[in-house]
């Protein structure tokens, strides 16, 4: 059972940064080997990528938070962080932590907002 805990999230005013935090744990997961990523969910709509980073350490992030958000790994920790400058009031919405592109968190929510 592969179990994803999230934290982090939060109330903040625009042009504040916030870091997220995802620990991925569970017997027998290798999590150095799998790609990692945060997604995020606005209410009614479908989910969406907000940043990943594959095992060899390549990001990718989604046009809408490149050059705000940074994206990174400790596979010691076993813990995927999302590190958000610049946050705006669209950035609010629930933050989801995916790991091997099958497991969940249950979400944060994030809300900027003055």
């Amino acid at each position: 059972q592969v179990q994803l805990v999230e934290s982090g999230g939060g109330l903040v005013q625009p042009g504040g940064s916030l870091r997220l935090s995802c620990v991925v744990s569970g017997r027998g997961t290798i999590f150095r080997i799998y790609p990692v990523g945060w997604y995020r969910q606005y209410p009614g709509k479908q989910r969406e990528l907000v940043a990943t980073v594959t095992a060899s350490g390549t990001s990718n992030y989604a046009a809408s938070v490149k050059g705000r958000f940074t994206i990174s790994r400790d596979n010691v920790k076993n813990t995927v962080y999302l590190q958000m400058n610049s946050l705006q009031p669209e950035d609010t919405a629930v933050y989801y932590c995916n790991f091997n592109s099958q497991f969940w968190g249950e979400g944060t929510l994030v809300t900027v907002s003055s």
